[in-house]
């Protein structure tokens, strides 16, 4: 694959910088960060392009006219921007600035007479593939398309002169906002749930199980959103988790296309449902067909010794 003469990076997160930075290295001859906050922890390029600190009086979306004249003064062939929501808002005004468009979404980047890039389509069903000829390309990256990377120190650290932006938005007060804290995409195993469980009580089995193997406990959207069993950051699926892991055991989940997609990277995976006609058996490496009711405790009791 030919490369770029020159990528740069923009995130939000240290994870997603991280695995943002390899990508970078990979498409390009060249490889620059653009970073605000905690000086420390910015890397895995050969340039940081550092914005300064981030606080109450200067929030991330007011380095948006100082990021932009970096681009347009340095010019890189592709900017790779991380999926979160403000990642998104500064790729839009990114992209307008640069009189092109954002590839949103990437679920596979190349480069091949330009940038080209796959996106999942209905609800995962399809891939779309997209071509970028402009001197610029902005494309935002979905979490997991490459491998996080220690990002060492960079060899060259620039630091930005600030430039106002003209309309100033103040943050008045930061609040946590209440949830578990669990990193899906790095979990080298999973037990996930479905509707197959009829109630929150039930729940134990997995997670008894997932404890007697050192796993996480990932769902199904409805686990999450409508039932709200789980915390959304453990929901797998095209619009939550996109999950790598080494083993995948899915329990009670029918297998629609929404949430396998999730765990399509899965080295293997394993179901376990009732319902011997269960499409996630077509997707599975391995299916047992029985009650989780009777099947969990068993496997649990086993897996423990």
């Amino acid at each position: 694959m030919s490369k770029l003469a020159k990528v740069f990076v923009f995130a939000e997160h240290v994870d997603a910088m991280r695995e943002l930075a390899q990508g970078a290295a990979q498409l390009g001859e060249t490889t620059a960060l653009i970073w605000a906050g905690d000086k420390s922890q910015a890397g895995g390029t050969d340039t940081v392009y550092y914005l300064g600190e981030l606080s109450n009086e200067r929030i991330l979306e007011h380095y948006a006219p100082t990021i932009i004249n970096l681009i347009k003064t340095e010019q890189p062939s592709l900017v790779l921007v991380e999926s979160s929501r403000k990642g998104r808002l500064m790729a839009g005004i990114i992209a307008a600035a640069m009189g092109t468009s954002v590839l949103a979404d990437a679920a596979q980047i190349t480069v091949d007479n330009g940038v080209v890039t796959q996106r999942m389509v209905y609800g995962g069903a399809a891939l779309s593939t997209e071509r970028s000829t402009a001197p610029t390309t902005v494309a935002t990256v979905s979490a997991g398309i490459f491998e996080a990377t220690d990002t060492g120190k960079a060899a060259n650290l620039v630091e930005v002169p600030f430039i106002a932006p003209a309309p100033t938005v103040k943050c008045l007060e930061r609040k946590i906002k209440a949830g578990e804290s669990v990193n899906l995409r790095a979990a080298k195993r999973i037990v996930a749930v479905g509707r197959g469980f009829t109630s929150p009580e039930e729940l134990q089995l997995a997670e008894q199980l997932a404890a007697a193997i050192g796993a996480e406990v990932g769902c199904t959207r409805p686990i999450a959103e409508e039932e709200k069993w789980m915390d959304k950051a453990r929901y797998i699926g095209v619009s939550g988790v996109m999950a790598k892991p080494e083993l995948y055991i899915g329990i009670g989940i029918s297998g629609q296309v929404q949430h396998m997609v999730g765990v399509s990277s899965a080295r293997t995976i394993i179901a376990i449902n009732s319902d011997k006609n269960a499409m996630i058996f077509n997707q599975c490496d391995y299916g047992i067909v029985g009650d989780l009711k009777t099947v969990l405790p068993a496997l649990t009791a086993k897996l423990s010794k």
